[in-house]
């Protein structure tokens, strides 16, 4: 990717747009899951189930902070001081933003799998 592909307007919904799938995904794994290979009780929080979808969310979490800090460079960039590219380090800056609220929120959703059981 070159830097200038980080101002697009795609990502001020991009962000937002994964974290949502994730969201469906989840919560779509943990029932089939669940219904497939129902856990035993003695096995705790950590299971099959459990341990994908916190690996999930950690590959996604970090995607989701690497597309933050791509954003967050280029709005940093201090170039020419024309319209244009204030307006395109603002998106950027914007989209950074909810790179960063859609990493936070995706990582929020695997973290009661520490402490709960998957299948209750």
């Amino acid at each position: 990717m070159t830097r200038t592909s980080w101002t697009h307007p795609v990502h001020l919904v991009l962000g937002l747009l994964v974290w949502s799938l994730w969201f469906v995904v989840v919560y779509t794994g943990l029932s089939l899951g669940c219904q497939l290979a129902p856990t035993v009780g003695e096995q705790g929080p950590f299971n099959v189930v459990t341990v994908v979808t916190l690996a999930g969310g950690v590959l996604v979490g970090l995607g989701l902070l690497w597309a933050a800090r791509g954003c967050w460079r280029v709005a940093r960039c201090k170039g020419d001081q024309d319209t244009a590219n204030e307006q395109q380090r603002a998106v950027a800056s914007v989209a950074a933003g909810l790179y960063l609220v859609s990493a936070f929120a995706a990582l929020a959703i695997v973290l009661p799998g520490l402490f709960m059981m998957p299948c209750l």
